[in-house]
This record gives C-alpha cells, sequence and structure tokens, in this order.
C-alpha cells in the first residue's frame, strides 16, 4: 500500500501483526508460560439413608469409591440390613401382614438413565431390592407385585426362604392377641381361673393393642462423577391388610432421584407420603432452590397442612405418626427432616456417622 507520494506504507493490521511477533520473538518462551486451566470440582461421594442404615451407607460409599454406580452401590449398601434378622422393619425378620405373611416392597431409580423398578407384595425373597434392579434392568416396566413378582424373582434364580422369624411371628402373635376385647383370641393367662376379666366375656380388658411400628430403609447416593441413585425398601406397615402396599415401591413417593437436581427418600407413614408424593415433591423443592434440610421441612409442613382427618391428630392438633425425609442434591449437600425428632445416617470422606434430623415439632 503507498501513500499519495507513492511512497510504501504499512496498513495499521499489518503493523500491528509486525509488532506482536516482534515481542514475541524478543520474549523468551519459557516465560511465557500456559493460560491457568478451569478447574471443575468433583463433587464428594455422599451415600445418606435411614437411622437404621449406618452399615448400609458405609457400605455404599465403599462401592462408590471402587466404581460402582450409585443405584448399584444403594442396593448393595441396603442388602445388610435386609438380611439382618434383628431389624423387623425389612427384609429377613420383617413383621408380617395380619395373616402371619412377610410381604416385602422394594423400589430403585438410577438418576443417568432415568429409569426405575420396583416390587410390591412379593413374598419369600430376602433381598426385594435386588428383584427391583433387574425389574428396572431386564424389563420395559416398572412395578411388579404379589405372584408375579414372586415369578419374575424366581425367573432370575433368587432363592425362595421362609422370612418369618421366631422373634418377628412372636411379636405379630401378641398383636393377634390382644387385637380386640370381643375377637376368639385369649392371651397367655386369661383362660387361668381367678384371672381379671371383663363382665360381659370373661376376658381382659385391653385399652392399647400392641403398636404397630412402621420402619424401613432408603439410601440416596451420589458418586465423584455427579450420578445419583436410589433405593427404598421395606416390610412394611406391621400386621398390615395383605396385599397392603405403601410409599416404599411407588416411584415419586418412596423415593426420587432428578439427576439434575438431588435425590430424596422416606421413611414412616406410607399413606401420608402416597397422598403428597412425597420424595418428588422433596426434589421439586430443591429444584426451586432449598437446601435439601429446607426441602425436607418444606414437604412435612405440606403433610400436616393436609393431616385432617381427627384419627390422625393427637391432643395439639398436630400429625400423631411419623414421616421422614432423606435427600442429596447434585452438589453434595445432604439432609433430613421429621415430624418429631429423629436421626439418620450419611457416609461422607469423614466416615459414617449418625446425625440429628432436622424436626418440624420438638416432641411428641
Amino acid at each position: 500500500m503507498k501513500d499519495r507520494s507513492g511512497k510504501s506504507v504499512m496498513d495499521r493490521r499489518g503493523f500491528l501483526g509486525a509488532s506482536l511477533a516482534g515481542s514475541l520473538l524478543g520474549f523468551p518462551l519459557k516465560k511465557l508460560g500456559k493460560a491457568p486451566a478451569l478447574v471443575r470440582r468433583r463433587p464428594p461421594v455422599v451415600a445418606v439413608s435411614s437411622r437404621n442404615g449406618l452399615k448400609a451407607v458405609e457400605r455404599a460409599y465403599e462401592a462408590m469409591t471402587q466404581g460402582k454406580r450409585p443405584v448399584d452401590a444403594a442396593v448393595h449398601g441396603v442388602a445388610v440390613v435386609e438380611a439382618d434378622p434383628r431389624d423387623m422393619s425389612v427384609g429377613y425378620g420383617g413383621l408380617p401382614n395380619a395373616d402371619g405373611v412377610v410381604e416385602l416392597d422394594s423400589c430403585v431409580m438410577d438418576g443417568p438413565t432415568q429409569l426405575a423398578g420396583a416390587v410390591g407384595a412379593l413374598r419369600g425373597i430376602m433381598h426385594p431390592a435386588q428383584v427391583a434392579l433387574k425389574v428396572m434392568r431386564r424389563t420395559d416396566h416398572v412395578l411388579l407385585v404379589g405372584e408375579g413378582a414372586l415369578r419374575f424373582a424366581r425367573m432370575h434364580g433368587f432363592k425362595e426362604e421362609n422370612l418369618l422369624t421366631e422373634r418377628a411371628r412372636k411379636r405379630w402373635l401378641r398383636w393377634r392377641e390382644g387385637l380386640s376385647r370381643r375377637d376368639d383370641w385369649v392371651e397367655p393367662g386369661e383362660n387361668d381361673l381367678g384371672a381379671p376379666g371383663d363382665p360381659e366375656t370373661g376376658k381382659k380388658g385391653k385399652e392399647e393393642v400392641e403398636p404397630r411400628p412402621t420402619g424401613t430403609i432408603h439410601l440416596s447416593a451420589l458418586d465423584a462423577k455427579g450420578r445419583l441413585g436410589a433405593c427404598t425398601t421395606t416390610s412394611g406397615l406391621a400386621f398390615k391388610i395383605p396385599g397392603r402396599v405403601g410409599d416404599s415401591p411407588l416411584i415419586g413417593c418412596g423415593l426420587y432421584v432428578d439427576n439434575d437436581i438431588g435425590s430424596a427418600g422416606s421413611t414412616g407413614r406410607g399413606e401420608a407420603v402416597i397422598l403428597s408424593n412425597g420424595s418428588s415433591s422433596v426434589v421439586e423443592q430443591m429444584r426451586q432452590g432449598k437446601s435439601p434440610t429446607d426441602a425436607c421441612l418444606e414437604v412435612l409442613k405440606r403433610i400436616a397442612h393436609f393431616t385432617r382427618i381427627p384419627r390422625l391428630l393427637d391432643a395439639k392438633g398436630r400429625p400423631n405418626f411419623q414421616v421422614n425425609f432423606y435427600a442429596v442434591n447434585k452438589k453434595g449437600e445432604f439432609g433430613a427432616a421429621a415430624f418429631y425428632p429423629a436421626k439418620y445416617a450419611v457416609c461422607t470422606e469423614e466416615g459414617a456417622r449418625i446425625l440429628d434430623q432436622a424436626s418440624l415439632y420438638k416432641r411428641r
């Protein structure tokens, strides 16, 4: 390019390019260095569970650090509770239905695939969570129940066994004998001469029936790749009507996983959780920005608001039952809450431990 006099000149772009090249050539390469890389913090590995899951979260955490997907790690973790005869709310040793038969419910959900599997009213199989995992992976269905679930389990090689332990049988028998002042069952000693009795029936007046425990184990898991998975498994409400299915095998109720947001699950009164779609509601609260604990508390407030039947309320107008929620979000923050004070289990790099849940009410 030339000026008006005909002399060659360098245009602005060429000048800048030449200047830059010259400065680079004159600058020692070792001083240039590299641009700082963007460091993305990997999410922490977390397993959170109900109070009876201390060993379960430890096993699940270890499994995730060894590469297992969170849903598989959750099932691996709860298996230790399903096989424990001392836990009378889950698997082997679980309290039976009103007929004295153990019926199990379970579901699993995998965050990355957004698939789930579940079984309800399953008899004779110690590890229903493992059957639920098979439903998720080997069928196009989500939920199998009763005889169909049992046949599916048999097909996949699960061993049938008697799940009613002697301890659970005796507990069921006490409940059956104390069920009513007007039935034909007699408690020990009631037929003895001189035993106190009702003047009309000859039976003792029973002010309170053997309590009906509710219990379950839920486990939500997050791995270092940001994958989420969860499992809930239970023998259900003790002495329930045969065929009753609670929240545990119902996706959105007993648990829910959204791999973009977090995972949540529940234990306690299943009917209340079903009516509120409890676990999916907790996840939705986390989607709106609430912490896991605050999300759990918000759904508990909703359940309390809609509990209106007098038989379900105490003298202060509060729910006379317990509901617990447990949650972990995508960032690895975790928490739990219940109507009344309770505890939960968690495992992180700091180890497995028991923590206090937040509670809506300070005491019963």
